[in-house]
């Protein structure tokens, strides 16, 4: 086994448990907690997929991704009552998700011959996507669009992996720095209440407040 296929499964991994403990808060059934968990894991992987036109999509083509998801939606109900009060759980299991999955999406863009600036945002898709999808079922506001640095901690962590790509870093290298910069950004931002700016007025109403 590859280390980068070793790295998708750890990202489906963690993002399914992310999305069984989210549908798990909402008091979703079993058949719930496995579709979110599900959309979760590979729904940005998917879009992905079907925007590069790449065949077949990641889960169809390997149920290997499925069984993970089962097993992650297993260890959530096993563990429940352990992990669930734990908010730092949910936001480590999402943390390492986008970071894995920013580094593979952006790879897999530029093996595919993809403009380096479209491999970026194939990065991203691939890291946000699937968080988009639950927020979305769950009934609630995506964190991308929220004051927390999200996305962009994606953004920068697939230009890290450019930049290490284009000078010929060794794989595990460009593979392990990539995923510590997604993690140590959002790491930061939370913990220092980093947000982007909102756009609340323009040059005009300032003038008229004026």
């Amino acid at each position: 086994m590859s280390i980068i296929y070793s790295l998708d499964i750890i990202g489906t991994f963690s993002f399914a448990i992310s999305g069984a403990l989210v549908a798990s808060k909402k008091k979703f059934d079993l058949f719930g907690v496995v579709i979110i968990a599900f959309v979760t894991a590979v729904g940005g992987g998917m879009m992905r997929d079907v925007l590069i036109n790449y065949h077949p999509i990641n889960w169809i083509g390997d149920l290997n991704y499925i069984w993970t998801i089962l097993i992650a939606v297993l260890f959530a109900f096993l563990f429940k009552s352990k992990i669930l009060p734990l908010s730092k759980t949910l936001f480590l299991f999402d943390t390492i998700g986008i970071g894995v999955f920013t580094m593979l999406g952006t790879e897999k863009g530029l093996n595919f011959g993809l403009h380096p600036f479209v491999a970026v945002v194939m990065g991203v898709v691939s890291a946000v996507m699937g968080g988009v999808l639950r927020d979305v079922l769950t009934q609630k506001t995506p964190l991308i669009f929220k004051k927390e640095i999200y996305a962009l901690a994606c953004f920068i962590g697939a230009f890290t992996f450019l930049v290490l790509h284009h000078v010929k870093a060794p794989h595990n290298v460009q593979y392990i720095i990539t995923i510590l910069t997604v993690v140590i950004i959002r790491l930061i931002a939370v913990k220092f209440h980093l947000e982007l700016p909102k756009i609340k007025d323009d040059l005009f109403t300032k003038n008229r407040n004026n």
